[in-house]
């Protein structure tokens, strides 16, 4: 299904070193399959969960059914998204691109995701081979230099193919090649290494001609009992820092752990290319490795978890002020230049630092991930470079991941209120309208608003579904009402994430269609999400209007394209954003630039709304300025539909 959907599919089938394959895939979406096995599903999610957030990746769990507990367990684990069974292909497919869109932002946008995916193309070891030059193989650099073989991106000859896969590794590529040209698709095999280790390679066709990535499936030689170290540094790989976590929590002696993160390293492989990135990786090893060495006697962690991330661990007795001043010197030791061949290249890093103390025990999983989450807040926040996870804290990322679930759980449980803002007629002071608003009444959190509700959802990719689930409760609801509640018009949010969306507009019509709400029913969509594609947003809003639906501009005035959209796109009413319409009330300069605001919408034939409207001395002068509509708490907050039945007739 993966494939169909056009993704290059790895599959394992076994949870033998699954971190370590993950990482050497250059993935950016796992996906783990536990509908029929979720205690051993959610064991995998938690193995791989520090490499996913340590890498900016995603993480989706097929589960067997909607469960709330199921739910819950696969966010603990380490989920980002998750998908209930059954489900069709295309809603797996959907997932898939959910998760890579989470992927994608984590790593900074398209550009900055297109920049890794040429540094992951760029370390992988793969092989390609043509039918049209049969005694040939051409290798990758990294695929050269590991199975000592010449370092020629070209070709190497068929006595290099034989040292690369050996006689047995020969006779199962042929026939894999065989299976590729027969079924397409994804060919793997398998064959043991010179030194004892089993290697797979997965072959896919690209043009007719033969593409192997290849996949250590064992850190070790056969029988080697060493320690498993990072081939680029020399240094403990992520095996030997949970060992090494590991055994001194079984001693009683709690360390502490700083993940040290360079900032933006894509950036270095992207300008200068593979070589240089690796002679900085392994200089950024020494000086931590210098700075963090064996103290008092007692080994020190010093490890290369994943691509620009360390570790270092300080066992106890060590306080955290220690821990700071040491992050403090590694910082500083980061941030003097590097010299690599020519180039002289500049770094900067942030560092996070967990206590075994700090939040309650657990294994060295768990001491990995809240230093994990303690480096995300340090990126996020400018300011402070260091960050201390502390015992009672909860980390910002934590609190985020919390509310996603939560989010989730509420999504499921129909736990979204919607309340109502009245929009009243300036003219003749009666309520015309109502635009519908999600509330979530949050355990711990209290009540929150549409603005962090939404948030939440863009943060966990649910924003499609949440604001489907808003439109449909609002549209539900607004369809049942009687009397006079059954003449106002009813106004429902759009996202861009809706805009984007294919068969949106057929979606929303079949609603408002189905519902008897057309003719009152306006679409709002904001001005930021109109800014990604005019075009395609022209399109979508002449096809709602063109089947009986109003369109609205909401927060106008706050965006870059105002003058814009009013050319381009075919609306009935602008809405002014609540700190422009404020502003009337404002200097002689502000009152100047809000009339024509309305001025410009009036010519054009479109209604006017003010939001936030919360003075008599506001409304006056919007009047005076040629405003239809307002709303805001001059008239009500938003309400419930007993209290909106109240003032309607009132």
């Amino acid at each position: 299904m993966a494939e169909r959907a056009g993704w290059a599919a790895i599959a394992a089938r076994r949870s033998d070193g699954l971190e370590r394959r993950f990482l050497a895939s250059g993935a950016s979406v796992a996906v783990i399959d536990a509908r029929d096995t979720l205690a051993e599903g959610l064991a995998a999610a938690r193995v791989l969960a520090d490499a996913v957030q340590a890498n900016g990746a995603a993480l989706l769990l097929l589960i067997g059914r909607r469960e709330a507990s199921a739910v819950a367990a696969a966010f603990e684990a380490g989920a980002t998204h998750y998908l209930a069974a059954p489900f069709a292909e295309g809603e797996f497919a959907q997932a898939l691109r959910f998760a890579a869109r989470h992927a994608e932002r984590l790593a900074g946008g398209h550009r900055a995701a297109a920049g890794r995916a040429r540094l992951v193309a760029s370390e992988a070891m793969t092989w390609r081979w043509s039918p049209d030059r049969p005694a040939t193989l051409a290798i990758s650099p990294a695929l050269a230099q590991v199975g000592g073989l010449p370092d020629a991106t070209d070709a190497v000859t068929r006595g290099h193919a034989r040292q690369l896969l050996g006689r047995a590794g020969m006779r199962a590529a042929l026939n894999a090649v065989g299976r590729l040209r027969d079924e397409g698709g994804i060919a793997p095999f398998a064959h043991n290494a010179q030194d004892g280790r089993r290697i797979a390679h997965h072959l896919t066709l690209e043009d007719g001609v033969v593409v192997g990535h290849v996949e250590p499936l064992d850190g070790l030689p056969a029988g080697s009992d060493a320690a498993p170290r990072d081939p680029l540094t020399g240094l403990d790989d992520g095996h030997g820092a949970r060992r090494w976590i590991e055994a001194r929590l079984a001693a009683g002696q709690g360390p502490i752990l700083l993940v040290i993160g360079l900032s933006r390293f894509d950036m270095v492989n992207a300008a200068f290319g593979r070589g240089v990135g690796d002679a900085i990786i392994r200089s950024v090893a020494r000086r931590i490795e210098r700075l963090a060495g064996a103290g008092n006697g007692r080994r020190r962690l010093v490890a290369r978890l994943a691509g620009a991330e360390f570790a270092v661990g300080l066992p106890a007795p060590t306080s955290l002020y220690e821990a700071e001043l040491l992050a403090g010197e590694v910082l500083a030791s980061v941030g003097r230049p590097f010299v690599a061949g020519e180039h002289v290249v500049t770094l900067n890093a942030r560092v996070g630092i967990a206590s075994s103390e700090a939040g309650g025990g657990g294994d060295a999983a768990e001491l990995l991930r809240r230093a994990s989450l303690a480096l995300a807040d340090a990126r996020d926040n400018e300011a402070a470079r260091v960050r201390i996870y502390t015992k009672g804290e909860q980390s910002r990322q934590a609190e985020n991941r919390q509310l996603e679930l939560d989010l989730r759980l509420a999504l499921d449980e129909d736990r979204i209120e919607l309340l109502w803002q009245p929009q009243v007629s300036v003219a003749t002071g009666r309520i015309v309208g109502v635009e519908a608003l999600a509330r979530w009444r949050h355990p711990l959190l209290g009540e929150l608003g549409a603005e962090a509700l939404f948030a939440a959802a863009e943060r966990s990719d649910y924003l499609i579904e949440l604001s489907n689930h808003v439109q449909r409760k609002a549209i539900g609801i607004a369809a049942g009402w009687t009397g006079e509640l059954a003449a106002l018009r009813v106004a429902v949010n759009v996202t861009a994430a809706d805009i984007a969306e294919p068969g949106f507009a057929g979606r929303i019509l079949a609603l408002a269609r189905e519902s008897g709400l057309r003719a009152r029913l306006t679409v709002e969509v904001t001005e930021n999400g109109l800014m990604e594609d005019l075009a395609a947003a022209a399109d979508l809003l002449a096809e709602l209007r063109s089947g009986g639906l109003r369109v609205a501009i909401d927060d106008f005035g706050t965006g870059y394209s105002s003058l814009a959209y009013l050319k381009a796109l075919p609306l009935d009413t602008i809405k002014i954003d609540r700190r422009l319409a404020q502003d009337i009330a404002g200097s002689p300069r502000d009152r100047i630039v809000v009339r024509s605001v309305i001025d410009m919408g009036r010519s054009l034939g479109l209604s006017v709304i003010a939001e936030g409207v919360e003075t008599e001395e506001q409304l006056t002068l919007l009047a005076q300025a040629g405003c239809n509509i307002y709303q805001g708490f001059l008239c009500a907050p938003p309400v419930d539909v007993r209290t909106l039945e109240g003032l309607v007739r009132g």
